[in-house]
Order: C-alpha cells, then structure tokens, then sequence
C-alpha cells in the first residue's frame, strides 16, 4: 500500500483530537518524573497521542542508553496506550553537533564556514545523524541558513556567513549529510530560520526584518531554495520576526506560495519555540490562541513547538463549531503523519540500546572535531611571529577565555545551553552548578592554557592570569597580569566572548551588541599587558566580527579560534605552534566600528561608499578585514589563469583554471575563490558574488591546477517585472585569495536568446583539481 493510501486510511479515522494532537508537541520533562517516563503524566498530556517529542537528550541530564531507553518506553506508550497507536517524532537541537549529554561538540557555525570545505561538512553531520539516530531522535532543529551580514545580531555565530552562496553550500553538505542517501536511514534536518532572521532592526533577537522583495529572493530565499532543490530539505522552520508587517510563522507567501509552490518543498514545517503563540504574544496579529493555531495552519505550518500552547481544547472546540476550516487541519495533519511513514516510524519506532556508547564522542569523531576545528582557524596578523618555537622558556598565558573550557563552546553546544532552559519552560534544577566543572563532566576536554602546558611540557615555563572576566568592569586582575607578561618571551592573550543565552553571556540568541569592540575591559587589558611586552598573540574565542583597530597595533600576530568546541583547545595549541598550518578564510565581513554596519562585500555599485567623498568623517567605508581572508605560514602563488572559452550558450557550462602553488616552507591550505560580476537592464547587480572555491592542500614546492565548472544557471536574477531570467552579456571574471586579493581577472559571454529562469538545473558549480 502506498503511503498516500495508509495516510488518507489513518486520516478518516481521526477524531479532532486526534488530529489537532499531531500539529503539537509535548517537553519530554512533561512527562517525566524523577528522571524517568511516567505513563501517568503522558496518559492525563497526550492521551491522543502527539505529533512530535521535545529534546529527550537535549532538555536532560539523561546519558545515551538512558535516553534510548526513554525513547523507547514513550513510543511503547503511544503505540499500546493511544487508540491508534501513532509514535511521535522525536526532534533535539544539533547546531555544533548534537545537542546533548556525550556526544561530539564540534567547532560553532560560524568556524565552519570559515574551512570552506564542502566535505568536512558533510562528515560533521555524519556523525550527528549517528549519534541522534541511536538514541531515538528523528529531527534536527538545524542546519541556520540565515546570511548574517549585522555582527552586532547575537546568533551570528549559529551562522554560515554573510554570502549567500556559501551559507547555501554548506546548508547543502550538512543536509546531506545528516538526512543521508533515504531519510528512513536518517535524520530530518530544519533549515532555519525563515527568513531573513539575521537583517533586523537595530541587530536586535526578533525585531522587524526590512528586505525587498528582490534582495529577499536573491540573497537570503537563495540559500534555503538549493537546500530545497538541490539537497532535498525535509523541514524548514518560520522565524520569529516580521517581514513587511507579516508574522512569518502566519506568512503563507512565503510558506506556501513559494516554498512549496514554486520550489517544491515536500517536508515539514516546524514553528520555532513558541512561534504560533507569538503572534498573538508579541506581534498582536490576531486576538485568540485558537486563531494563532488556524491562522499559522493556514499559511503552510505544520507543528507547534516546543508544548502544547495554541493547539489546545479552545482551538479543538472552535474547529468542532465550525469556526475554522477542518481542510486546513486535514492537509497539516496529512503532512506530518506522511513524514512519520517515510521516517518508517509506522513500521518500527524503536531503536537498539545495545552498543550505543561506542557511537558516542569516540576517537575517529574526536579526531573529526579536531580536523574541523583545525580548519576553521583563521590568521588575521603575523608579524613572522607565529609559528612560536617549542624550545621558548617562558609564556604568559593571560586572559578571560585562556583557562575556560566552558567559553570553548558554542550557545547550542549542550554544556552551554542546559543551563538556560529553566528560563523558558524547565522549571527545575538541571545540576549544573559551576559551568567549568559541570563541562569537565560531561566533556572530556582541556583549556587553551592546558593544552599550552601539555605541548611545551617541562621545556618552558608557563605563567597565567585571568587578567579580567569577560564581560565586566573589574580591572582588578590587570597588575597580576602585567606581572605575568614581565619578562616572558611571549604572551598569549585569549579574550572574546561567553556563548550562551543568559544575561552573563554575550554572544548567542539574544545577545545583541550595540558595540562590536571586547566585551568588558579585555581591549584594556591588552593595552595593560602591552605596556610592558611587545611579544603578544591575541587569541580570539569569539562569536562574531569583532573591532580590533584598538588591539591591532598592540600584537604580533592574531589568531580567530571562533567557538572551536571540545578539540578547540588542542587546535589552538596545533596553530600557535606550528604543528598546523592555518588555512581557514573569513566567512563574514570584520567592520572598523560597529557604524559601519551592516557591511558585506557583495554590494551594489553604489554601496559600500559615501557619495562623493567616499569615507565617513571618522575612517575608511572599506570592511577592517575583507570577506575571504586569512593568512598562512606559507605562501602561495597564483599563475596560468585560463578561460577556456570567450562564448557559451545557456545550455553550455564553462571551466576556467589556475594554478596554485606552495612557494614557501610549510605545508599548507589554500582556499581559491572565484567572484564574477554580470550587469544587467535597469536591474542593479552585486559588484562581486562569490560562484565557486576550493581549498586546496599544498606541500612546499608543490603545485596543483585548481578547475571550477560555472553554469549560466548561476547568473539568474528577478528581472526589472520581477520575473527570474539568465539574460545574455558578458561576465567578469575574478579569482584570488579573497574577496579583496583579486589575483587575476577576465571575461566571458553568454551568447544566445534570453532565458526564464523559473527552475533551475544548476544551482552550484563544481570545483577539482588537477
């Protein structure tokens, strides 16, 4: 039987309850008691069954068998306690890896984007699908396809980035990845969050998002559309804010017309936490509850999350009066009992609690973490400073985030966000206690200083000081500091930021900046120290584009670490003493001063300057550091750039080729970018759009022919109606080192008869080397 057949069978035999039961979801902690699934509380919450399970793992403190195990007494509830047996999907959250007790922690978004590598990616959600599929999990509330282009918005670091064919890569591989070859075999991944999340007012956690409609499509639709189209996205979940005076969880332009209309979209959609109760709560779009649950129904959702707050006996009595369309609920419900077939929940909706530790944080996934961690770093200054030599015989290890394990983390990395959740809807102890003990115990994992220690060993000794917290005003440390730094032949300084989402943090969901320089008095601190070392490596643990025009002059060399997880510390140590080559280039623009923003590379011609002077009256419009950057121990040359063609047709592809090569004494990685430009009728375009990279790896001496493979399909655009066209002219081509470090530059044409531009065959191009 098909599964449309068995879903239309089960539908006739629903009762309103029933079906309204589905569109919702229940906190595993509801049902729980002492730790452990209470039939008694599901039998009095969800004696209709339910759609979907609220973070078994991520909302506990229950180990991988024991989360398992609780999964499979909920299901065994649901399929002999509810009339007609329907399991639950079991969603969790995976940002930086899954989002729970043991598993791997790897590097934050942000970090990720900057590898520029597809395939490590794809690895990385390998081994969340893993991880989640062993313990019962059939969701994940990730990956963040948001192109953040504000730093000061506190989720930048959930993200891939500020260009939009790069966030729509890396949402490709790590779908992919995580949703596997056939979905019963995987795990259903959320692209979020839709859309335009990242562009509010002011850089403010849900404030009003102002984007036109072509600037919608091109730039921040763009990336979920190939998530869509080219990975097979199976859930996609509506943002809290509001686009043109539209709640976007009651947004049916945007979930039905154009998601599922003009894409395609066959999956789910899933409301972010309390998203449907929001609209009456925050956006006072409607009067009722009942009406948030119809009107979010209506325009193309699917499931409430986290709880039961709209869907309830209010919402079940007004369909029951005929106050709202039973159809609307019908196609809802339709959808999310057609997941749960594909998923082969209906089949077997348990899982094996044999063998489950040896799935969770074991070598070959730590060793993975490492790599990613490795990868992402990013070099920002070297004054031939770094690498530093092992046989040193004293280092000063100074700062906030020097001797943290728990400021290694991301905002969704468990240790860090199981402390948060008594702020929404856990009311009660999770035990956590001191963060750095707590993440000690349940991560194995060492501080930077640690590592430090542990890679010089004896040779060198090695002196610390706090120096100061993250975010405060006590420059009380500052002397013992100073102290430290005194005669020391180096001095590392590790500053930034705490992820999180409590008032202490600051980066993370809700915690905006108005200023982009250190939180607290770090910068001073630095100046401090400088005053009597010159020798200083700043280390940066941080979650967004940070100020740095007041510390640049004061170090030798910087180093971005991002949020580099549980290898993090070990990474660092690799960069900083030359037992790893940084490669990593910028996924997100750095501005001078928080004025600046939102700057990006990719703007229109007249953006990115001030008509006619062109600077502001304080300093240069141009970003500190450009979109692409980043710095190696060796160098690269870039040499026989060809074009393979001058024309092309639509239906043609063309390749252009360079050469790379490692003309220093490292071994290393270079990440090759290729930017075109393509004007176009009346319709203004981007001064450069990134179209194809790849990192390559390089021994001295060696070279490679790096080959990228560009489609027409890659220059539609909404035309001046509106329409979406790939029109004839010619492109100017560029590839270089970043988006400002433009090696070599030409052009081809795109000859023939202008083109619609509705679908799309070739989203992304391909890249090898030879």
């Amino acid at each position: 039987m098909s599964i449309e057949k068995r879903v239309n069978e089960l539908l006739q035999k629903m009762t309103v309850e029933e079906k309204v039961y589905q569109l919702t979801s229940v906190l595993v902690q509801d049902i729980m008691e002492n730790d452990k699934f209470s039939p008694e509380k599901a039998k009095k919450l969800i004696p209709h069954g339910i759609g979907q399970i609220t973070r078994v793992a991520g909302a506990s403190n229950l180990s991988p068998e024991e989360t398992a195990k609780t999964a499979n007494e909920i299901q065994k509830f649901l399929v002999e306690n509810t009339r007609l047996g329907i399991p639950a999907m079991i969603h969790e959250e995976s940002c930086s890896g899954f989002m729970a007790k043991g598993a791997t922690v790897f590097p934050q978004s942000i970090g990720v984007a900057c590898t520029f590598d597809n395939e490590i990616v794809e690895e990385l959600a390998k081994v969340i699908r893993i991880q989640m599929k062993a313990v019962g999990a059939h969701q994940a509330l990730a990956p963040l396809i948001d192109v953040a282009r504000d730093a000061r918005w506190g989720r930048v670091e959930e993200t891939f980035g500020e260009d939009p064919y790069l966030v729509a890569n890396m949402a490709v591989s790590y779908v992919k990845g995580i949703q596997g070859d056939d979905i019963k075999d995987g795990i259903v991944a959320t692209g979020k969050h839709f859309v335009g999340y990242a562009m509010s007012e002011g850089g403010m956690n849900w404030a009003p998002v102002h984007i036109p409609e072509r600037e919608l499509r091109e730039v921040y639709l763009y990336p979920f559309e190939v998530a869509v189209k080219v990975a097979g996205l199976k859930s996609i979940m509506p943002a809290y804010h509001e686009i043109d005076g539209i709640p976007c969880h009651a947004n049916r332009k945007l979930l039905t017309d154009i998601a599922r209309g003009e894409w395609g979209f066959d999956g789910i959609y899933v409301s972010d936490y309390a998203g449907v109760r929001n609209i009456l709560d925050y956006h006072k779009a409607v009067k009722t509850y009942a009406e948030a649950a119809y009107i979010s129904l209506w325009a193309g959702l699917d499931i409430e999350l986290p709880k039961i707050e709209c869907f309830t006996e209010e919402f079940i009595k007004a369909l029951k009066e005929g106050k709202f369309d039973m159809a609307v609920v019908d196609a809802a419900v339709k959808r999310v009992l057609e997941m749960k077939f594909r998923l082969g929940l209906f089949d077997n909706p348990y899982i094996k609690t044999e063998g489950i530790l040896e799935l969770f944080d074991n070598k070959e996934q730590r060793e993975l973490s490492r790599k990613v961690a490795q990868e992402s770093m990013v070099l920002l200054k070297n004054d031939n400073f770094l690498p530093l030599s092992k046989d040193v015989k004293k280092i000063a290890v100074i700062g906030p985030n020097a001797d943290s394990v728990r400021n290694l983390l991301g905002d969704y990395s468990y240790p860090a966000h199981i402390a948060t959740l008594e702020m929404f809807f856990i009311k009660e102890d999770k035990g956590v206690g001191n963060e750095e003990e707590f993440v000690r115990k349940v991560i194995n994992m060492k501080s930077i200083l640690e590592a430090i220690k542990d890679r010089v060993q004896n040779k060198a000794e090695v002196v610390y000081a706090k120096g100061c917290d993250v975010n405060t005003q006590d420059e009380s440390g500052f002397e013992e500091a100073k102290k430290a730094a005194q005669g020391a032949d180096v001095v590392i300084l590790v500053v930034g930021d705490k992820a999180g989402l409590r008032l202490d943090c600051t980066s993370g969901e809700s915690r905006d900046r108005a200023s982009l320089k250190l939180p607290g008095v770090q910068e001073k601190l630095i100046e401090e120290v400088s005053k009597v070392n010159e020798n200083i490596v700043v280390v940066l643990v941080n979650g967004r584009p940070v100020a740095l025009e007041g510390i640049w002059q004061k170090a030798k060399a910087i180093l971005e670490a991002w949020f580099p997880g549980e290898e993090g510390a070990e990474a660092v140590a690799d960069v900083l003493f030359g037992d790893y080559n940084p490669g990593g280039k910028l996924a997100i623009s750095f501005p001078r001063d928080v004025g600046q923003v939102p700057v990006y590379y990719g703007h229109k011609p007249s953006g990115g300057k001030s008509c006619w002077h062109g600077d502001y009256v304080e300093m240069s419009t141009k970003p500190f550091l450009p979109f692409g950057y980043g710095l190696s121990y060796t160098t690269f040359e870039y040499k026989n750039f060809v074009i393979e063609r001058e024309k092309i047709s639509m239906d043609e592809s063309i390749k252009i080729s360079v050469e790379v090569e490692n003309t220093g004494k490292y071994a290393g990685d270079e990440i090759v970018q290729l930017y075109t430009r393509k004007e176009e009728f009346l319709v203004t375009r981007p001064v450069k759009e990134l179209k194809a990279y790849k990192r390559v790896h390089l021994k001295p001496g060696e070279k490679k022919k790096v080959v990228f493979e560009i489609f027409p399909d890659q220059f539609a655009y909404y035309d001046y109606d509106m329409n979406r066209v790939i029109s004839l002219g010619t492109v100017e081509v560029m590839v270089g080192a970043s988006s400002e470090d433009i090696k070599f530059t030409g052009t081809f044409e795109i000859v023939g008869e202008k083109k619609d531009a509705k679908e799309i065959k070739n989203y992304l191009s391909r890249a090898w080397c030879e």
